[in-house]
């Protein structure tokens, strides 16, 4: 028989894994380690983006007002 956990689906909940940089690995399976680097794979990518996007800002600004280098020299 089902209970209401299972109708209502509120029952526990699989928490995504967390990589937590220098833990140890000996303990995780094949497919643990595989979910530690899709996390880590989606990390890095939003680090890029994000880098992308404060350079250009950076850029459009130094262009506007001018480097600092330009003002100290």
């Amino acid at each position: 028989m089902a209970t209401l956990d299972d109708v209502f689906g509120t029952g526990p909940v699989a928490k995504p894994p967390v990589h937590e940089i220098g833990q140890k690995l000996d303990s995780l399976s094949v497919d643990d380690l595989l979910a530690h680097l899709q996390i880590l794979h989606e990390e890095v990518a939003r680090l890029e983006a994000d880098l992308v996007k404060k350079r250009d800002s950076r850029h459009a600004a130094e262009r506007f007002f001018g480097s600092p280098q330009e003002k100290s020299g």
